[in-house]
Order: C-alpha cells, then structure tokens, then sequence
C-alpha cells in the first residue's frame, strides 16, 4: 500500500493538485459526447502532455484520466466490459510521468459518480454500487496508484458506496463533493454534513473536501464553511472551478484569470484547505500562478465572507445562510432534474 501522499502531508504545509481534465482535453480535440478514458488508448500521448503540463506547474498530485471509468459510465459508450482495461492504462500514463518527474509526484485514481441514482429514489442497490467501484478501484490499485480519488459526489448514498469499494483495495482514498445547488450538493448536501458523514465512513478517507461547483468563490465559501464541521487533524481538499463558465462559439469557457485563481489558492489556504487545486477550465498556466502564490503566501486568519466576494465574487445565498447558522433551503426540483440527466447520461463538468 502506497503511503507517499501521507509522508508528503507529514512534511509539507500543503500540497498542490493538478487543474482540469475534461476541459483541458477538449481544448486539444476532444469531441462533445466522447469518452476521455477512450483518449487513454487513441491518443495516449496527447494524456500524457495533459499530466506533464500540471506537472511542470507544479503539481504535487495529478489524477488519472479515468473519471467516468465505472461500468455504469462506460456502458454508455458500449465499453462497460473494458473496464479494468481502462483504468489500469489512464494509471500507467499519470504513473509514467510521475515517476520521471525527479521529485514526489503523487498518483491520484480519479472515480467519478456512477451517473445512477441509488435506491429508494432509482435503481442501484448498494451492493451494486459498491461491487462497481471496487471493480474501478481494484484496476487502479494493481496499476501503481498511490491514492484512490472519488470526486464530484453528491449523496450519501453514493459516497458510502464509493468509500466501501475503494477501501477494499486497501489503498488510502479522498472523498470530495460538488456543492452546486445554492450552498448545498444537488443531492441535498451541505458541506458540514460532508465533514461529519467523513467522520462515520470506516476506513476514514484520508482527506475530504470539495472540487467543481459554481466558481472559486462558491468553492471557498463552502470550505470555511466545512472546517467548522472538522476535527484538527483532517486534511481538507479545496478543487475549484476557474472561474464561472460561460459559452463562445458553442464553446464553453471559464473566466477565471490566473491571477483570480493565485488570489482563490490563498483564500483556500486561509480557510484550511491543505490540499489545493483547481478543477473545470484550469489550465497548467493558472496552476502556476496559484503554486507561486503559495510558496509566498503566510497564511493569514480565516476568510470571511465578505472578503471571498470582495476578492473572487458573490456566492450562493446558501452558503451564506450557512456560515450564519442558517441551514440553506435545498431545492428537491433542481435534485431531480439533475438526478435524471444524469440517469440519462449527460456529461457533468466533474473532473473537468
């Protein structure tokens, strides 16, 4: 069992993670409604400059290009029976890289949702669910990853599930969700309730936090409002958009500037994120600005609210109901809705 990402969290203050996946690929021929965990096999090469572009950067951790590499995932693609195939070749090109890097890269196997709602509200049993993830993450395991990452999680069901199949490769493994719908996951989820939902799963993950969302401001509102809910030894992950998306040429975009992602890393920081990357729309060239602001960052006294829009602009009413004790209305619609374009099939940003 690999324990570099605990020795280098022993060590170090923080660690830095990569930026996009998703987003980046497109910018380099990914078609809408392609798989990227194809790209693993058609275009290995052009994976491989993904991984060394964070690298070169700064990364300290890069994930796999395997986010939708759940049999739930890939049957949407009629690839459901290549599973471990696939995974264990998105871990061979990170692990690639790493390895020549000349420093601790750390190997970080993305899982992504199943894109099924779990019973009662759809079809997949728990057994089921968990028998999926650990298929994922046993490949993962076998190929050389050092941690087991499950990212853009929206219920409890679905994290618990995902949390049993990674932990029976015995492999360590993080747990971030997106809270994307005003303040809260589209399941219903606020950030405190992760914090306290990490603290039940056994084996613990070894850090918890968020990634995606609505924008770096929505990210680090959430995070200061999770560590309120956290123990002093839990290690917090901060993965934040770049920016908020927007369309150009049927494109999408995220405006989010370098600078605004160096200023997002250190708000991240102050707010108790030990891990700290960024997710849709960062590119190698916003990583580095937030690794220099880092390295000549002193961290300072927790955000308030007030200063997180000052600096990266406004967040949800949510989250700030949330950080005044206020629990954050959910809105059941907006759940469903998401629930079943997911059923569906549609692409969340995710790992993007």
């Amino acid at each position: 069992m690999s324990d570099l990402l605990q020795r280098l969290l022993a060590e170090r203050p923080y660690l830095l993670a990569d930026g996009a996946t998703g987003t980046n690929l497109f910018e380099a021929g990914l078609a809408t409604g392609e798989a990227p965990e194809m790209w693993n096999f058609e275009h290995p090469e052009r994976i491989e400059a993904l991984h060394q572009g964070m690298v070169d950067a700064g990364a300290d951790i890069i994930l796999t290009n395997s986010f939708g590499g759940s049999r739930y995932r890939l049957k949407l693609h009629k690839a459901q029976d290549r599973v471990a195939e696939i995974n264990r070749r998105a871990v061979e090109i990170a692990r690639k890289v790493a390895d020549r890097a000349g420093r601790p890269v750390v190997v970080a196997a993305s899982i992504g949702p199943t894109g099924e709602l779990f019973e009662p509200l759809g079809p997949l049993t728990h057994a089921e669910g968990v028998a999926a993830f650990a298929e994922q993450a046993r490949a993962q395991a076998e190929a050389g990853a050092d941690v087991l990452w499950i990212e853009t999680m929206s219920s409890k069901d679905e994290i618990r599930a995902a949390a049993e199949g990674a932990a029976s490769t015995g492999l360590p493994y993080v747990c971030t969700l997106s809270f994307d719908t005003n303040g809260r996951t589209m399941m219903g989820l606020m950030p405190g309730e992760h914090a306290q939902l990490c603290h039940g799963l056994h084996p613990r993950p070894l850090a918890y936090g968020a990634n995606c969302g609505v924008g770096a401001a929505e990210l680090v509102a959430a995070i200061v409002n999770m560590s309120g809910a956290a123990e002093s030894s839990d290690i917090i992950v901060a993965k934040g958009d770049c920016g908020i998306p927007y369309y150009v040429d049927g494109k999408i975009r995220y405006d989010g500037t370098p600078e605004l992602m160096a200023d997002y890393a250190r708000l991240a920081r102050d707010a108790g994120a030990r891990i700290i990357g960024g997710c849709c729309g960062t590119s190698p060239a916003h990583l580095r600005s937030m690794r220099e602001a880092l390295e000549n960052h002193t961290p300072g006294p927790k955000p308030t609210l007030e200063e997180i829009v000052h600096r990266l602009g406004q967040i949800s009413l949510g989250a700030n109901q949330q950080a005044s004790g206020i629990p954050a209305p959910t809105d059941a619609g907006e759940g469903r809705r998401r629930g079943r374009r997911r059923r569906e099939g549609a692409s969340g940003e995710g790992a993007f």
